[in-house]
């Protein structure tokens, strides 16, 4: 039988890159003792109060169609919220989606088709690039280096920018390395932007995780790169609800008017219920944000500590988010290699670092959503582990 080129496209960008998680939760199934550090599922939960508004809101006949926009009381506590950072926004600046992810996509299947280049740094959010060929366009990959603290820079955009490009896509605070770019970052590359006529698509889901001492900028809020930037965020991270899938995109006017009917044409509106919860996640202030910023901040500091004085580990300190990258190359293991062993040896799961991209190939990524003793168990095993298996090397070479 035949099938259409997208799935040739997203053969392997799937859940493939998944696999050690996959594998250790097989692995829990079973029995085993595992400490898994691999997805970002916020530890915490939602505030009861919401979800005693999605109850109420459901039992009070809120489970019909919406519309493709999205529904007034979220879009009025959008405007409220977007308002605070630039003010000239109204609901003609807003689409409501089931999730950052379905934002994502429907936006990329605006903006780009067959032939065009997106430019987005590596190392880069698993799915990333999946969205991106999904509409045929291609990824153009930044680098992202490590003595930059993997802040995306305005020279390296340039030089890699091509005729083809038409999209930058920003992810700040980024994930999995938790960066979290200036404003003067922004305005440069704003500026590359400007001179070669590119859209900038910014993935701004963790935003209320920016850890003290670090201030949260954007594109959006410059009325310089108005016209030409796109947000998609949700109250996935920010709420502790990942599973209710709400989210948003935040774009100039005409953008969202002329990417109304493809997301129309893909799923028409959002469910009421969940809409009248995150129009209340919106408008109140709730404790969940504080509290994930406070532990996983806590918590990349006990990470490093833990590690301290073992030199084949270098745990990079992120600046916002919910994870930890480590250097794991001067092991000789790639962070694939490692990622296995570690799961074998140790029972311990953790993400690839090359599952975001080859500038991460040397990493792991460390979810921070479990207990602080329980990530210190996590990390001396992963120290234990890497001066075993150089040991273990240096024992083989020399007989």
């Amino acid at each position: 039988m035949r099938y259409a080129s997208i799935t040739d496209r997203l053969a392997d960008l799937g859940s493939g890159r998944w696999a050690v998680h996959s594998e250790a939760r097989r692995m829990k199934a079973a029995g085993a003792d595992i400490i898994e550090l691999t997805i970002g599922e916020p530890d915490v939960a939602p505030e009861k109060s919401l979800l005693d508004e999605a109850v109420r809101s459901m039992y009070a006949g809120r489970i019909r169609y919406s519309n493709g926009r999205g529904e007034p009381s979220v879009l009025k506590s959008l405007v409220e919220k977007y308002s605070k950072r630039r003010a000239d926004v109204t609901e003609a600046n807003f689409l409501c989606f089931p999730g950052t992810q379905t934002a994502l996509y429907t936006v990329m299947a605006g903006l780009v088709e067959a032939g065009d280049g997106v430019l987005v740094g590596n190392p880069l959010y698993a799915t990333y690039e999946g969205v991106i060929s999904s509409t045929g366009a291609h990824p153009v990959c930044v680098p992202l280096k490590p003595e930059n603290r993997f802040h995306m820079q305005a020279e390296d955009l340039e030089r890699a920018v091509t005729p083809e490009c038409r999209v930058v896509l920003l992810n700040t605070p980024h994930n999995p390395t938790g960066a979290v770019l200036t404003t003067d970052e922004i305005k440069a590359i704003g500026e590359v932007c400007r001179k070669h006529d590119l859209w900038i698509v910014c993935d701004e889901v963790y935003e209320q995780l920016v850890f003290e001492t670090i201030e949260f900028a954007s594109p959006f809020d410059l009325p310089e790169l108005a016209e030409r930037t796109i947000v998609v965020s949700s109250i996935s991270k920010s709420h502790a609800a990942p599973g209710f899938r709400s989210g948003w995109a935040a774009g100039p006017a005409e953008f969202c008017s002329k990417v109304l009917p493809v997301s129309e044409t893909m799923l028409f509106g959002v469910q009421p219920f969940i809409a009248d919860m995150t129009a209340m996640a919106l408008a109140e202030d709730f404790p969940m944000a504080p509290t994930m910023r406070t532990n996983y901040s806590r918590r990349a500091q006990i990470a490093e500590q833990a590690l301290a004085g073992n030199n084949l580990v270098k745990p990079m300190l992120p600046e916002g988010g919910m994870f930890i990258l480590i250097d794991v190359s001067a092991t000789g293991l790639t962070g694939e290699q490692f990622a296995w062993e570690l799961l074998r040896q140790e029972g311990v799961a953790v993400m690839p670092g090359a599952s975001f991209g080859e500038q991460a190939a040397g990493f792991l990524r460390i979810s921070l959503t479990v207990p602080d003793d329980v990530l210190v168990t996590a990390m001396k095993r992963i120290g234990a582990l890497a001066s075993r298996l150089v040991s273990t090397s240096e024992r083989r070479a020399s007989a």
